[in-house]
């Protein structure tokens, strides 16, 4: 066997093998075919031109090689398929053409030279110049003569002298000429009628019949292109005429044919084709033309005012040309309209009575333009294509300029719509351009327009995308609002601005397994890593820019570009709201090569100088000059998470440079007064971030002189002055950052002795613990003082509400600070009760009962509803430009003064004001009675009663206003807490504060563990608040009972054990401790959370981890967390880890779980009804059904048997069972019907005919529910019905809800009627679902409604089946049912004698034979 060549060998090796494979004679796999020649007709002239030219050619021969190559089969000669039509001539001209023919001098001497003699000849003219006259190409034109000038079409390219010459021979046939040239006349208006060899033959008609001469169709003396003809030629046409006119029309048809069967039928089609087609393109021509005249003669008569249309198709001449021409103008002798359009005149836009929507225009500075103004030309807003009438440009004709090759119009492009973005996002067309305009653009890819042309190499180019990508990312007034809310109460912390995902499919997405041979740690790859930049973009655009690299584009902008001080500061602007995004956006910008190093360097130096300006002169370049955006951003960086704090303070060395901006006052730093203001503030604001993580509080030692002369100055800088609002707004903002800074040292130096205390034992134990501070409590001690005077000083201006404007929330700084002294101070070794009681009784005393008593304060309380967000849930509603993949807070335009952020908002005052009393009350339990005014005010009760009502939207724009208001209510809460357990005058208000404290535990938000913690602990579960309990509650709930007292009577009551409802109600008041043990024990997958919340809520500075709050997906607590220990049980049974178990084998504790969490269900439901209506009823019903799917006998339990019928007899009360639906999506249920099967399998198994259980069987069989239930029952699980044996009397819901209407599926109603005969279905076994199916069966088989055929078949069957029964009882049921009555044995009245109309149906249906006569029905 021959091998194939191997890489590697040679050539030698090739002809080696070449050489062994001849020898081996074996048949080669490909057969080489050479193909004829297209162009040779007969195959032996190949052969003949193949053998002469071979004896001519080359011959190159090689060593080694065959003298012959290898026989190859030739394939056939390809055949034409044209060949059998081709032309056929009596004599072989080509044969001939061989014989006369034999070289080429014998054509030569053939030649005839044309006949000159009678051509004339012209002389050139004499002219009395030496040389030539010099040729200008302007007197082209005018050398031709009118005429011929008329008759020239626009050509195409010519050169000059081509023109020239084209024009010197057009003027000397005009010489020669004796008139104009004739043109040939055709018949243009018609069309072609016939196929082409018709229209040639009535050509040859015409021609025979006209002279010799042949003028009319074939010119003489004319060709193509104008010249001479020879008289041979003409001999030749005569002769062809002569001929055609001695032949008869016979033989000219003989004739056609004969040419039509020799020629190719495909040819013949084709001529046709041509034919047809130019006829029909003339034909075409004409009839525009003749449509075109008529369309305008039609809308001259319709239109008769020539001023209000101008007309459309106008012959073009001089008069109505934009311009007056000149002979000298090159290439402008052929006027050519359509490109002279733009010179005309506008006209001017109309109005239009149209109602649809029109093409919005926008002007250079974002502006919608209505369609109906007129607007200037010389605005610039009139140069595009379409509509040029029209000012201003469309968003397809912004993106196409801003590709444009011509710098300004990418610029000018980029500008625009930089413009449109801005005012979109704040709200100007939402009312006028439907749908969202930013989702217009995102669509259309504006992001990645701006992101391309980002990589522009153009200053002004890179200007304008970067001002369009701010106005795209960046809010102003969330900033500004963010940063106003920082000094609130744990005001620091926020919610990354992250959109909430959407759930994907993860079957395509596989994660890809490393080789086991690879021993380097695999780094997982993310899901957006895996997808294309536009699918990430269109989920969040923050991300799909971070894919984009956009960081590495704006570090290159800063380092190398270094744009003008604007961009800069635009680029910060965008880089915080990147920073905004997540933890993980943060940890690129600092890891982005240069980046930080670039903005460090650049733009914080440490020192600096400031060029001379001039008066009014503005910097150009801020390179070299501290700034406060780039401080902003290094503390937005830094409040991700404690890491990243210390990589900024430590490789940047940011103390240094926090303290080179804060040692100075900010007048003295070379800088202009309100750049130094903020970023003396921005750098306190960064240091407060890294003292809130226990980091640079060494620095608070160094500048302690610098802190307390500022302190000192306090006062003076929120005073009024001269300086302007913007100035005295910064100043605050300075005095309010400063007391946060040491509201965090302070925090951190409480914390010293515990650490130190632990430090200590480590070394014995030799146990890691976290160092002690650098500061302990004595070096914050002196501070206190300062700050209780100017909490002072403050308070005494409140009355005045323009000087209390600027001071209140300073004031509220204040007081956070002294809640965080008084709440450390206890814990410290220096810590002196009594001293320190003294002082809070007299801060009391002097200061905060004074206050609680100023018309002022009161009036804030008044304010609270007007400012509440969950009384006004449209104040923080999403704005009408919100799109899903880019968050935002909604804060465009600023907030109303009566809103959580406005100007007289209450909320940050009173949250730390409370807070401050709290804290002294926690200290100085004396003094807690004293503070039961704040609860006594009237608006306050208002204002929870209010809040509490509903369900506000939780989305990113309300989820951080909401933080800040829930805080106001915790407080709020935590006081009564401690004045309801002290003074009893205040137990008639205790419902309403613990209905607000379930309310609020339903709303708490991520981020907020520690108040989940708290509530559940103090407040959810305190006797002290559930009155009912203590003053007659059980027994007002028995008395309702005996008297059905309430509009809703209790269809359960028959079915109630032994123990009355008010005994129930009153066990589970007393094990309220116990159950609320039972549901913090459910809290613990929740205890890392709740660890790092606690450390941010008690000010453990050294345990925080992130001012970063958690992802906000929602509330913190499921709507349904009262069900949590029912859900938690069902979800270990569904892992098989307890079903078919016995109670004595399940975990301990878990019957008084499942026994505690109802009673609190009970509890809730009886006394606090509101607070579990935003449940569905389908999922309560759902929710209590996890008890009997656990264990074996769970249910039975006497405890958990009782609870359960308690709380289905409320369940069935006819107010709420109008409610239940079970077709509504239930949260954490793929459907009902699934857990409906399973639960009739743990009753065939496990049920031992309990009626409890079976009472939660019937209830989805209920008429108005889905018949899939009923079907499960009647089809797959036959065998419940045995063991369904609940007592017509104990049915919690009436008999007729199972009854009415009548059932109209027919397979439903057959399996009915078959368990029925067959005995599955019996009175004795299951009374309730026999009494159903016998009224259903009865209701259909005496029907006597109009339906389709299939349907009255199996009506009229199961009728003459049922009378044919040999079971009597149950043929009478059928048969005489009546009504159902649940006092009656069968559950249903029947007839003594069928009505009148039955018995007439019977009688038609059965007939006479088998129902002779209405008295036998019974017999």
């Amino acid at each position: 066997m021959l091998g194939r060549p191997r890489p590697g060998e040679s050539e030698d090796d090739l002809l080696r093998f070449q050489q062994e494979f001849l020898r081996s004679g074996a048949s080669p796999a490909v057969t080489v075919v050479k193909k004829a020649d297209k162009r040779k007709v007969e195959s032996e002239n190949v052969a003949s031109d193949g053998k002469r030219n071979e004896e001519q050619r080359d011959k190159v021969t090689l060593e080694g090689l065959p003298d012959l190559p290898p026989t190859l089969q030739p394939a056939p000669p390809k055949k034409s398929r044209l060949k059998p039509w081709k032309v056929q001539f009596e004599e072989d001209i080509e044969a001939s053409m061989e014989q006369q023919d034999q070289h080429i001098m014998a054509v030569l001497p053939k030649v005839i030279e044309r006949d000159t003699s009678n051509m004339p000849i012209s002389f050139p003219l004499s002219t009395g110049l030496a040389f030539p006259k010099v040729f200008h190409r302007s007197e082209m034109q005018s050398e031709v003569p009118g005429d011929f000038k008329e008759a020239q079409p626009p050509s195409g390219k010519k050169s000059i002298f081509a023109q020239k010459f084209a024009a010197k021979k057009a003027a000397e046939q005009a010489r020669t000429a004796p008139g104009p040239c004739p043109t040939p006349q055709g018949n243009r208006g018609q069309r072609a009628s016939g196929s082409c060899l018709t229209g040639i033959s009535q050509e040859i008609r015409a021609n025979r019949n006209s002279p010799a001469s042949g003028g009319q169709r074939y010119e003489a003396g004319k060709g193509a292109g104008g010249r001479m003809i020879s008289q041979e030629a003409q001999s030749i046409h005569t002769e062809n005429v002569a001929r055609l006119q001695a032949m008869s029309e016979e033989e000219i048809e003989q004739e056609r044919k004969n040419l039509l069967m020799r020629l190719d039928p495909g040819l013949v089609a084709f001529l046709k084709s041509r034919k047809s087609g130019r006829e029909t393109a003339r034909g075409t021509e004409d009839e525009m033309e003749i449509t075109r005249t008529e369309q305008e003669q039609s809308q001259s008569k319709a239109q008769p005012s020539p001023d209000e249309e101008e007309p459309k198709d106008v012959r073009v001449t001089e008069d109505n040309l934009p311009f007056k021409p000149e002979k000298n103008w090159v290439h402008m002798h052929v006027p050519e309209p359509e490109k002279l359009e733009w010179m005309k005149d506008l006209p001017k836009p109309r109005k239009r009575k149209t109602k649809k929507a029109m093409q919005a225009r926008f002007s250079f500075r974002g502006d919608l333009i209505p369609a109906d103004t007129d607007l200037p030309t010389h605005l610039g807003l009139h140069h595009h294509g379409q509509e040029p009438e029209e000012a201003g440009y469309s968003l397809q004709e912004l993106f196409h300029l801003s590709r444009s090759q011509v710098i300004q119009q990418r610029t000018l492009a980029l500008q625009t719509l930089a413009h449109i973005v801005q005012k979109a996002k704040d709200g100007v067309f939402s009312s006028s351009i439907k749908p969202s305009l930013l989702a217009i653009l995102l669509d259309a890819g504006f992001l990645f327009l701006v992101r391309f042309s980002l990589d522009d190499s153009a200053d002004n180019v890179i200007a304008a995308c970067v001002q369009a990508l701010r106005a795209l990312l960046v809010s102003p007034g969330d900033e500004e609002y963010l940063d106003q809310t920082f000094s609130w109460y744990l005001g620091a912390g926020t919610f990354p601005l992250l959109p909430n995902e959407v759930e994907e499919d993860d079957d395509d997405e596989e994660e890809e397994l490393r080789p086991t041979g690879d021993k380097q740690p695999h780094k997982p790859v993310s899901k957006d890593e895996k997808k294309p930049d536009p699918d990430v973009a269109h989920v969040d655009i923050i991300k799909g820019l971070l894919k984009m690299k956009v960081l590495h584009r704006l570090r290159y902008i800063l380092e190398v570009v270094r744009p003008v001080p604007s961009v800069v500061t635009e680029i910060f602007d965008i880089l915080i709201r990147i920073a905004r995004h997540s933890s993980e956006a943060c940890s690129q910008i600092v890891e982005c090569p240069r980046l930080m190093e670039t903005i460090v360097r650049e733009f914080l130096p440490a020192t600096w100088s400031v060029p001379a300006l001039e008066e009014g002169q503005m910097v150009d370049s801020i390179y070299g000059l501290p700034s406060a955006a780039a401080m902003k951003l290094l503390r937005v960086l830094a409040s991700a998470g404690r890491h990243m704090s210390a990589i900024l303070l430590n490789k940047y060395k940011l103390k240094g440079r926090i303290g080179r901006f804060l040692a100075e006052d900010p007048g003295d730093l070379a800088l202009e007064e309100g750049d130094s203001c903020w970023l003396c503030t921005e750098a306190l604001r960064l240091w407060a971030v890294a003292a809130s993580y226990a980091q640079a509080c060494d620095l608070y030692k160094d500048l302690y002189p610098v802190l307390v002369k500022i302190l000192q100055k306090l006062p003076s800088l929120v005073a009024p002055s001269a300086r302007g609002d913007a100035l005295r707004n910064c100043s605050s903002q300075r005095a309010e950052a400063l007391v946060i800074l040491l509201v965090n040292v302070t925090n951190t130096a409480g914390c010293s002795a515990d650490l130190h205390a632990q430090l200590t034992c480590s070394v014995e134990d030799k146990t890691e613990h976290i160092p002690p501070p650098p500061v302990n409590w004595s070096h914050v001690a002196g501070i206190k003082p300062f700050l209780l005077a100017c909490l002072k000083s403050c308070l005494r201006d409140i009355s005045c509400s323009e000087i209390w404007g600027a001071k209140r929330q300073l004031t509220s700084t204040y007081m956070i600070y002294l809640a965080a002294y008084y709440s450390k101070l206890p814990q410290q070794p220096s810590y002196r009760p009594v001293e320190c009681l003294e002082e809070l009784e007299t801060f009391s005393s002097e200061v905060l009962l004074p206050l609680l008593k100023l018309p002022a304060v009161q009036n804030m309380f008044e304010d609270l509803i007007s400012c509440s967000a969950l009384c006004n849930p449209t104040s923080c509603s999403p704005g009408p430009e919100t799109i899903y993949s880019l968050v935002s807070l909604s804060c465009a335009g600023g907030k109303p003064p009566l809103s959580l952020l406005g100007a007289r908002s209450p909320f940050s005052f009173l949250t730390a004001l409370l807070c401050l009393i709290n804290s002294i009350c926690s200290a100085h339990k004396g003094l807690v009675q004293q503070f039961s005014v704040v609860l006594q005010s009237k608006a306050l009760r208002d204002y929870l009663n209010r809040s509490s009502k509903g369900t506000p939207p939780v989305t990113h724009a309300s989820a951080w206003l909401l933080r800040h208001e829930f805080h106001f209510q915790f407080q709020v809460l935590k006081l009564a807490s401690k004045v309801i357990a002290v003074d009893c005058g205040l137990s008639l208000h205790a419902p309403l504060y613990h209905y607000v404290t379930m309310t609020l535990l339903s709303r708490l938000l991520p981020g907020s563990e520690h108040l989940a913690h708290e509530l559940l602990s103090g407040l959810a579960f305190n006797q002290d608040l559930i009155p009912e309990g203590k003053s007659g509650g059980p027994e007002a709930e028995d008395l309702r009972c005996i008297l059905r007292l309430g509009t809703d009577q209790d269809p359960g009551a028959s079915a109630h054990p032994s123990p009355t409802r008010g005994t129930l109600l009153a066990e589970a008041f007393k094990q309220l401790p116990s159950i609320r043990a039972g549901y913090l024990a459910q809290l613990a997958q929740l205890r890392p959370a709740l660890l790092q919340s606690q450390a941010c809520y008690k000010g453990n500075t050294h345990s925080v981890s992130s001012l970063l709050l958690p992802e906000m997906t929602g509330p913190l607590l499921p709507a349904d967390w009262a069900f949590l220990p029912l859900i938690t049980l069902y979800e270990r049974a569904s892992r098989e880890e307890l079903r078919g178990q016995l109670v004595g084998s399940l975990p301990p504790g878990l019957v008084a779980g499942v026994t505690g969490c109802l009673q609190w269900l009970l509890l809730l439901e009886t006394w606090r009804d509101g607070l579990l209506r935003s449940l569905a009823p389908a999922a309560k019903l759902a929710r209590l059904t996890c008890v009997f799917l656990t264990g074996s006998d769970l249910f039975l339990e006497r405890p958990v048997h009782d609870y359960l019928s308690a709380l289905l007899a409320t369940f069935c009360q006819p107010s709420r069972m109008a409610a239940l639906d079970l077709g509504v999506p239930l949260p954490g249920l793929s459907s009902f019907y699934d857990l409906y099967v399973d639960l009739l399998q743990q009753f065939e198994s496990v049920s031992f005919g309990d009626h409890l259980f079976g009472c939660f069987l019937l209830l989805p069989l209920q008429r108005r529910f889905s018949v899939q239930l009923r079907e499960a029952v009647f089809g797959e699980h036959v065998g419940v019905l045995r063991a369904l044996g609940v007592p017509l009397n104990r049915l919690p819901v009436p008999l007729e809800a199972y009854t009415r209407p009548t059932e109209g599926s027919l397979g439903l109603l057959r399996q009915y009627f078959k368990t029925l005969v067959t005995g599955t279905l019996r009175l004795n076994w299951c009374p309730v679902l026999y009494a159903v199916a016998v009224a259903h069966v009865n209701g259909f088989i005496f029907s006597q409604e109009t339906v389709d055929e299939a349907f009255d078949a199996a009506r009229r069957s199961m009728l003459r089946k049922a009378y044919l029964l040999t079971d009597e009882a149950l043929r009478k049921h059928l048969l005489y049912y009546k009504l159902p009555n649940i006092e009656s044995r069968c559950g249903f009245d029947m007839y003594e004698d069928l009505p009148a109309i039955r018995d007439k149906w019977m009688r038609k249906v059965l007939g006479e034979r088998v129902y002779p006569r209405a008295g036998e029905q019974g017999v």
